[in-house]
């Protein structure tokens, strides 16, 4: 566990460590880079650098945490890595059914796999699992089509990096999208007439939105207003809430 910067999550848990470029959104991957710096650093975790590697320690944590936590499943990797065993995911998503008092958000850019494995009933979907993909431009829409079609409770997508427009998205079935732009020492320009286009696509079709950043080589002066505003929307399901309080 550890405490994040990420705006729309409050903690993150990495029972798994590493990945590969897969699509244009990973040419900058901070958490390859992170991974380096962290070996660099000795911490034992990150011994592999960036190879997929799997860590049953951090199983338990979950169980630890004496209040409701908003949680980031897998910051520094993406569990639906065809590396990543099936039979690990679903330790994985054990600890998550058996913890409802804590709301899961996963992630992942192979959301073939993830409806591969939903269709195959591997997976057992419980209230409190946020079920989210990444989608960067209009190359990896597909990603939308796989994850509405899994049986997720809850369904988000991070357009981010966001570095083409996404006009006419197909929103049925999610719950919440996530924009933001890129950031770093070279980060690809994020146009705004995109967000705006999303942030209105998200308004009629009754869609959570949250509005991360614009990015660029300094995200804090850029910062993350939009239209005059800041947008931190998020899910709501009661069902939730009455085990968080």
């Amino acid at each position: 566990m550890a405490q994040t910067k990420i705006e729309w999550t409050e903690l993150t848990w990495n029972p798994t460590t590493g990945c590969d470029k897969i699509s244009a959104g990973c040419k900058f991957c901070y958490a390859e880079v992170m991974s380096r710096r962290l070996k660099a650093m000795g911490v034992e975790k990150y011994k592999n650098n960036f190879k997929i590697t799997t860590h049953d320690q951090e199983l338990g944590l979950p169980y630890t945490w004496k209040n409701s936590k908003i949680v980031f499943v897998n910051s520094m990797s993406d569990l639906f890595h065809k590396k990543v065993p099936i039979e690990f995911i679903q330790k994985v998503f054990k600890v998550m059914n058996e913890n409802p008092q804590h709301v899961f958000q996963v992630l992942t850019k192979r959301a073939d796999l993830l409806l591969e494995y939903d269709k195959a009933k591997l997976l057992k979907w419980t209230h409190n699992i946020w079920m989210g993909v990444s989608v960067e431009d209009e190359r990896v829409t597909e990603r939308i089509d796989f994850l509405r079609k899994t049986k997720a409770k809850t369904k988000f997508l991070s357009l981010e990096p966001l570095i083409g427009p996404l006009p006419k998205m197909n929103l049925k079935k999610m719950d919440w999208v996530i924009v933001g732009g890129e950031s770093g020492r070279k980060p690809r320009p994020m146009n705004p007439d995109w967000v705006l286009d999303i942030q209105e696509q998200c308004e009629k079709a009754d869609v959570a939105f949250f509005f991360k950043q614009w990015g660029g080589t300094n995200k804090k002066k850029t910062g993350r207003k939009l239209k005059g505003r800041t947008w931190d929307e998020m899910p709501e399901f009661p069902e939730l809430f009455e085990v968080r309080n």
